[in-house]
């Protein structure tokens, strides 16, 4: 009786969440799984919003939607560069819907292929970044609370047209 307990708990701790899958080669793997998400939904924001309004601000002190996402973009350079110990590549300015759009998912491109290589002393080692320099893993999380926090701010300029922004999906 005892052994079919103990078979039964391991079966129903194998089907929970976290138990029994293959945990991340590496703590760039980690960042890796979460990207293809923080990825499609901000450029999904960015479709979501009509080209003439891509030079909407809700408040004369706010950026416009095009100044906002190209924001967004350029840290993603700028973050991702930095991981490396490299110089941001030249970057375009653009202000039109397709050529942001287009910033933008190049911008996510361009981090996809760095972070799934980061090796572990490129995650402990001090890079430069946007918001000083921090070690790797700390360069990642704040690139990551950086989109996080933009497209927030880009779905209430959604909201604000009358456009539900996108779902949200990991």
């Amino acid at each position: 009786m005892t052994s079919r307990v103990v078979v039964a708990l391991a079966a129903i701790l194998a089907l929970l969440p976290g138990n029994g899958s293959a945990a991340p080669a590496s703590a760039a793997a980690e960042y890796e799984k979460h990207f293809t998400a923080l990825s499609k939904l901000s450029v999904a924001v960015a479709q979501a919003m009509p080209p003439d309004q891509y030079s909407f601000k809700p408040h004369p002190d706010s950026m416009t939607f095009s100044a906002l996402m190209s924001h967004i973009a350029t840290t993603n350079y700028q973050f991702c560069a930095g991981l490396k110990d490299s110089a941001t590549p030249p970057l375009p300015s653009p202000t039109d819907k397709d050529g942001v759009v287009k910033f933008l998912s190049d911008s996510f491109d361009y981090c996809a292929a760095i972070i799934p290589s980061l090796s572990e002393e490129q995650m402990t080692a001090a890079h430069n970044s946007p918001d000083g320099h921090l070690p790797g893993r700390e360069v990642l999380l704040a690139m990551y609370v950086h989109v996080a926090h933009h497209r927030g701010q880009a779905e209430i300029y959604l909201r604000d047209k009358g456009i539900k922004p996108p779902s949200y999906r990991i």
